[in-house]
């Protein structure tokens, strides 16, 4: 069963200039309804009829870690959120590998907790197994598409907020060179690069964009060395969507500052420029994954969990885009241009590309 997203998100805050990873193999992204985003605003602020207290939320990451400052990081900073506003008892567990996925699951189910997060699309499999073996328990997922009736899938379309990104790489290069680096190379983080090269291309079609995946989410060593080898061909704008991983590309970037030589690069679903600063950060692709998860637990909480749904959110929805602080490093007349294709990409008028 599939149904569009038209809650409103938490109580997040959304600072946006354009509004604003990672298993059944099977994918679902399409567009989604939303509330208007004064609705959205409204519905956030008023008061929740139920307490959280007795209400237990467990969040499993995947081998990115909970301080990947990225994907993992965002969703657990949802739930601490929502224990904030309704009482809620949340706790996570950090997965080392693939094999703690079904481990980890299964120790929030058995523990009696009222919903169970599966935290990127790489914990699908193990989601369906442990969602099947526990009819009655309540599971959710972000980045993929479980379907069972007693799992809530999350998914986003991270190709248009990568391509207003990519909208702003491709106007800001002076070398005409940009770089993509990403984890693991599967359909989500897909997403991220066939999204950002078509933006980069829209602007800027003799730019040459160079791809590298590093096959991680979790080695901030090899994104650094990925970095490297982009920036000596020249780049001097990366993009990366490989978790913590990417803080290696940021620790790459930040060494060149201190001899000189400068060079950008676009963070990932949090405002990274907060954890990295201004001097490297152009700007962040958002992926508000801390709204998604805080909404779908606040649904347990108010007794409307809804499973066998799939929420797809997109740029209409205020699931991604660009952070408030873009407008220190991005000129005005660019984030003039992003805004542009923004209203192309929710009108339909641009039909961005899921895959490279």
């Amino acid at each position: 069963m599939k149904k569009v997203f038209t809650t409103a998100l938490m109580a997040v805050t959304v600072s946006a200039v354009a509004l604003t990873g990672c298993g059944a193999k099977k994918e679902e992204t399409k567009p989604a309804a939303s509330a208007s985003p004064a609705a959205s605003a409204a519905a956030s602020a008023a008061p929740s009829n139920n307490s959280g207290k007795d209400v237990k939320i467990g969040m499993v990451t995947d081998i990115g870690g909970v301080n990947d400052k990225s994907f993992n990081q965002s969703a657990w900073e949802g739930l601490q959120q929502l224990k904030k506003s309704t009482g809620a008892n949340v706790k996570n567990l950090e997965s080392k590998s693939d094999a703690d996925y079904t481990p980890n699951l299964n120790q929030f189910v058995k523990d009696g907790y009222n919903l169970t997060w599966g935290i990127g699309f790489l914990m699908g499999d193990a989601l369906k197994t442990v969602a099947t073996q526990n009819p009655n328990a309540k599971l959710a997922i972000i980045d993929n598409v479980v379907e069972a009736p007693n799992v809530e899938s999350v998914t986003f379309s991270e190709q248009e907020g990568s391509y207003l990104v990519g909208v702003v790489a491709g106007l800001t290069t002076k070398s005409n060179k940009i770089g993509f680096v990403g984890g693991i190379d599967i359909p989500v983080i897909k997403r991220f690069e066939a999204g950002f090269v078509a933006g980069v291309k829209a602007v800027n079609p003799n730019a040459k964009i160079q791809i590298n995946y590093t096959g991680a989410f979790d080695k901030p060593d090899l994104g650094k060395a990925a970095a490297a080898t982009i920036y000596n061909d020249g780049a001097d704008i990366i993009f990366h969507a490989a978790g913590s991983t990417g803080n290696g590309v940021f620790n790459e970037a930040k060494d060149r500052a201190k001899n000189g030589k400068k060079v950008w690069v676009i963070g990932v679903d949090k405002d990274q420029s907060l954890e990295f600063g201004d001097e490297v950060t152009l700007t962040s692709m958002l992926k508000r994954v801390d709204n998604a998860v805080a909404r779908v637990s606040k649904d347990v909480i108010d007794n409307k969990f809804q499973g066998g749904k799939v929420v797809t959110l997109g740029l209409k929805d205020d699931g991604v885009g660009l952070p408030e602080t873009s407008k220190k490093n991005v000129t005005a007349d660019i984030l003039k241009k992003v805004d542009e294709y923004k209203a192309k990409i929710i009108s339909g008028e641009i039909k961005v590309p899921e895959k490279p």
